[in-house]
């Protein structure tokens, strides 16, 4: 079948990748056909391959997509001061960045395991590059004497789950606004490293 009237591979292949997010995030990798996503676009399954290889491709390229930005962004905000700043900087930082992306942070975690192992190593080399980021702020604490912590990669792991943590229950019709919420956050990951 030819190529629809008015589809255009800079609105298309967009409409794609938010369509396979949209369904991994509801359904699950493993539960989502390329049909399905063809539908959700309004597009012939076929036309699907004029935008990805396969469905294999349009994960990975959400979760590279995912970690590059996020990467980027870090870059963009992050902090020179002491390690008590720095960490105060990466945490707001972060509650605020996967508040706004609930699906991608449900993918990123959640569908690792479909990855194939080529692209697995490819997304983690990535989230071990972020990783290491809060384990830089906090051997810097503990060298500046201003945090404690048994073991930097046991909590730079623990203080990453606690603040994607918020991703899963946060609504912003709740009680407390994101400003509150993240306040409540930095607190409690302030006391966790505190000397």
């Amino acid at each position: 079948m030819a190529r629809k009237i008015g589809s255009h591979s800079e609105i298309t292949g967009p409409r794609v990748r938010q369509a396979a997010l949209t369904l991994f995030a509801r359904h699950g990798y493993a539960a989502v056909s390329m049909r399905q996503i063809a539908a959700e676009v309004g597009v012939q399954a076929g036309a699907l391959y004029n935008y990805t290889a396969d469905k294999q491709a349009l994960l990975f390229d959400l979760m590279q997509t995912h970690m590059k930005d996020l990467l980027v962004a870090l870059d963009a905000c992050s902090d020179t001061g002491n390690a008590l700043r720095r960490l105060e900087t990466f945490s707001r930082f972060h509650i605020r960045y996967h508040l706004d992306r609930p699906d991608l942070v449900f993918i990123a975690y959640m569908e690792l395991r479909n990855l194939s192992d080529e692209n697995f190593a490819a997304v983690e080399a990535l989230r071990g590059r972020y990783e290491a980021r809060l384990r830089d702020i906090l051997t810097q604490g503990i060298d500046e004497r201003a945090f404690s912590v048994p073991d930097v990669k046991v909590a730079s792991m623990a203080i990453i789950a606690m603040l994607t943590g918020i991703t899963t229950w946060y609504r912003e019709e709740g009680r407390l606004s994101r400003a509150e919420v993240e306040e409540i956050y930095w607190q409690m990951v302030r006391k966790a490293v505190s000397a």
